[in-house]
């Protein structure tokens, strides 16, 4: 194992450390227990946006926090999820009047502690609402979770639903929105090598030299399949037709229903891509591919939404949803109409997402 780190234990608080030195006009970050949170925090009257999970993704999520995207975000241990105090604390430090909402990947061990802070807000009196992101057409269900995985939709998520915070969108309004993100977007990713995370010292799973994993999770989950190294074009072709030719999704979401006072399961559908639709197309790095290599992809992606009838409007190119140095990438298409595309292009200041501030 070769890392810049210093001991394995520390890698967590000592990259928070350093955050806050980086960015402390954006960003200050408590410990004990660990959360980022905006500088201006709490903004009064706003509805506080709030996400989190295990690290080793960054910049999600921590690099996710400033104006115009999230008030504060909760870092487990690598690849690990964060603990409910983490997240009450966050809600309680950010919250500024309007209520909470929680975006939540889906992975078993998020949802569940989402769900106990998110009860343990409400019982000291702050509104929390949550929304599940689930966008992974790779498989149906994965080592962490019930259901598909939440990857690359949660970072365009979290930018136009702070977008719309920033706006003034109460807290149900933004929940739509929020679900209306989710089951517009659709993700898929794969891997040329395998990550280390530091505590295990060993990666988390073996490809061989000439070897790729096709839908491979953020956690090294295993994905469709395994296969010989193909070019980049046959890479590109493969993930996003699995994008754009994924039927309807029908999948049951545990949501807080507040005028019951209980949770309850509420049934969502996803419908597919359809020639005439506005797409945003995110191309993202895992975390150890050379830039050089996610234009190429782009290249290709963007031929072939045109022979599919898709028009892209907006694109996001970059390391943005990583596991830890892995190389390959992942493609995300988001369904665009006139509301997301405002939000999406309106200002944003976080260390790891800027720009028009």
């Amino acid at each position: 194992m070769k890392k810049l780190i210093n001991k394995p234990e520390d890698v967590v608080k000592e990259e928070l450390e350093g955050l806050a030195l980086a960015y402390p006009d954006m960003i200050k970050v408590h410990f004990d227990p660990n959360f980022v949170y905006r500088a201006d925090a709490p903004v009064k009257g706003k509805v506080a946006v709030i996400s989190g999970g295990g690290s080793g993704h960054e910049p999600m999520h921590g690099g996710f926090v400033g104006m115009g995207m999230l008030d504060a975000a909760c870092p487990g241990q690598v690849f690990t999820s964060p603990t409910p105090d983490q997240m009450l604390e966050a809600a309680k430090t950010v919250h500024g009047g309007a209520g909470v909402l929680y975006i939540v990947k889906n992975y078993s061990g998020d949802i569940m502690n989402f769900e106990m802070a998110a009860d343990m807000a409400r019982a000291e009196g702050i509104r929390v609402l949550s929304v599940i992101i689930d966008d992974d057409v790779a498989v149906k269900d994965s080592l962490y979770t019930q259901g598909r995985r939440g990857v690359g939709t949660t970072v365009l998520a979290e930018k136009i639903v702070g977008a719309a915070a920033e706006k003034g969108y109460d807290l149900k309004r933004l929940a739509a929105l929020c679900t209306k993100v989710n089951l517009n977007g659709r993700s898929m990713g794969m891997a040329l090598t395998p990550c280390t995370v530091p505590m295990a010292g060993k990666p988390t799973f073996t490809l061989g030299e000439d070897e790729m994993e096709i839908g491979i999770g953020i956690h090294g989950e295993p994905g469709r399949e395994r296969m010989k190294l193909k070019p980049a074009d046959e890479i590109t072709e493969m993930l996003a037709l699995s994008i754009i030719e994924d039927p309807p999704y029908r999948r049951t979401h545990r949501i807080f229903d507040e005028d019951k006072g209980e949770w309850v399961d509420v049934e969502l559908e996803s419908a597919p891509f359809k020639p005439g639709d506005s797409v945003l197309a995110f191309v993202n790095s895992m975390g150890g591919t050379p830039l050089i290599e996610l234009p190429i992809i782009y290249r290709k992606l963007h031929e072939i939404c045109n022979k599919k009838g898709l028009k892209i409007v907006r694109n996001l190119i970059g390391p943005y949803i990583t596991s830890l140095e892995m190389q390959g990438c992942s493609i995300t298409l988001l369904r665009m109409d006139d509301e997301l595309t405002e939000l999406w292009d309106a200002p944003v200041r976080t260390p790891g997402l800027r720009w028009k501030a």
